[in-house]
């Protein structure tokens, strides 16, 4: 019994192709919380293949549901010794849509189809593979020892990907039953590929909808262009009047006063590098002064994610009635997320753009989160991370993307720290997602030095 032999065994899930064979399971679940037709798959994930997988590694699984939610949620606890450390766990089973359309030849987003050191399909990063990696690390340490050695209560949601609505009332009202030491969890990327990563909190994400609305129906460009507004170029300059021409957001509630001290010095140590097919940094892009890791880690971006006038399709000599952009806005804390709508209804208002309307794209959002890189929590999980692989783990405060790890820090109390088994370049969100298999792998070998270790001495103290 040793915290080797739990390593080797969790490296021996993924050599035999037990690894694989779960994941293809659990991708083969159309999971898309966004499609109305997909809630059988959403409880086919949950209640069958969550459930019983779960219920042989010993725990007590229970189903859940908020009028609110999305889907349902499966809640699962082993309780060894209640006087023993308690890890809270998390993770989503829904992805978004498959795109079946726009998948590369020969690839599926409802299969995992091997390609070199690539998993492609659907959820393979995001997150099925991230929690598959985690469980099966769990079973790793339990066949070893024998026990855990500490206990664990595991929530899997089915709406993240939509924004987790319910999640924060079914969280708020099970606060007593879900009490831990640390959140303890997976997902989003690692800050590259080839060096393991600790991430603290995230940015907030708020999406929100932009509409110059002036009239009826189009009208003919050449017998009108000239005395009609044009709704397009109206949105145009609205838009470029809350970012600069290199992406500097002009909006001084929507930037923090600074970056903190400690969040610099972790931050100092991180490069950004998307790999090989990853793109190349623009330097130029973004607030002045700053690095690329405080650019996307310490500060706040804005972006537009998709703009409309007229039929881009099959553009006619008319001038549109209107125009529409879907933007979004990630902040890091220090940010009021509850003013940004309003401070952008007065910077537009003042700078004589009245007639856009905003409007907010979904009814959550995600609020930032970080937790301080001195705390004892990230010094003990980097430390266990260093003694697996060799390598001192990078340490970024908080994710560019945005999680509901909000609910876990702060109606929850917990410290949370997360070991994320993605690189940037997975392609998430897009065809053609896919997991690292080297990645996979390391995880697994993370993972189960990492719950081997919250079973021996040394633990940070419980609350």
């Amino acid at each position: 019994m040793s915290r080797q032999k739990a390593i080797d065994a969790a490296t021996k899930y993924f050599d035999d192709g037990s690894f694989l064979a779960d994941l293809q399971r659990r991708v083969a679940i159309p999971t898309e919380s966004q499609n109305p037709e997909r809630a059988g798959a959403l409880k086919d994930y949950t209640e069958g293949e969550m459930r019983n997988t779960l219920t042989k590694l010993g725990f007590t699984c229970t189903s859940m549901s908020e009028p609110r939610g999305k889907g349902p949620f499966l809640y699962a606890e082993r309780i060894e010794d209640p006087q023993a450390t308690t890890v809270f766990s998390y993770g989503h089973g829904d992805v978004i849509r498959g795109q079946e359309s726009q998948w590369s030849q020969g690839l599926s987003p409802w299969r995992v189809t091997p390609d070199g050191d690539r998993l492609y399909g659907r959820g393979t990063a995001d997150n099925k593979g991230q929690h598959t990696i985690n469980i099966g690390a769990l079973d790793a340490v339990l066949r070893t020892r024998g026990k855990l050695g500490f206990n664990v209560k595991l929530l899997i949601e089915t709406g993240e990907e939509v924004g987790s609505p319910g999640l924060r009332e079914l969280c708020t009202k099970h606060a007593r039953q879900f009490k831990a030491d640390v959140l303890i969890a997976s997902d989003g990327p690692r800050l590259t590929a080839e060096r393991p990563t600790l991430f603290l909190g995230s940015r907030g994400g708020i999406s929100f909808d932009l509409e110059v609305n002036l009239r009826d129906g189009g009208h003919h460009s050449g017998n009108w262009g000239g005395l009609l507004a044009s709704p397009g170029i109206l949105m145009a300059h609205a838009i470029a009047s809350i970012v600069g021409p290199n992406g500097q957001i002009r909006i001084a509630e929507w930037v923090p006063k600074e970056i903190p001290e400690s969040v610099r010095k972790a931050l100092a140590d991180c490069v950004v590098d998307g790999g090989p097919s990853g793109p190349t940094i623009d330097e130029d892009w973004g607030e002045p002064g700053l690095t690329p890791a405080e650019r996307v880690f310490g500060w706040c971006s804005f972006e537009t994610l998709a703009y409309r006038t007229g039929n881009p399709d099959q553009p006619v000599n008319a001038i549109p009635p209107k125009a529409t952009a879907r933007c979004q806005l990630r902040t890091v804390v220090g940010i009021d997320a509850d003013n940004v709508l309003p401070a952008l209804r007065r910077h537009l208002d003042r700078h004589g753009f009245s007639m856009v309307k905003i409007t907010p794209a979904r009814d959550e959002f995600f609020h930032a989160t970080r937790l301080d890189p001195d705390h004892p929590w990230v010094q003990w999980a980097a430390e266990s991370v260093r003694q697996t692989t060799g390598t001192k783990p990078a340490i970024l405060p908080n994710l560019g993307g945005s999680l509901p790890n909000d609910i876990f820090a702060d109606i929850l109390g917990l410290p949370t720290v997360w070991v994320p088994h993605s690189y940037p370049s997975c392609s998430q969100h897009a065809p053609n997602e896919h997991l690292l298999a080297s990645v996979a792998r390391e995880g697994l070998q993370m993972m189960a030095g990492l719950w081997w270790d919250l079973g021996e001495k040394g633990v940070p103290a419980s609350r």
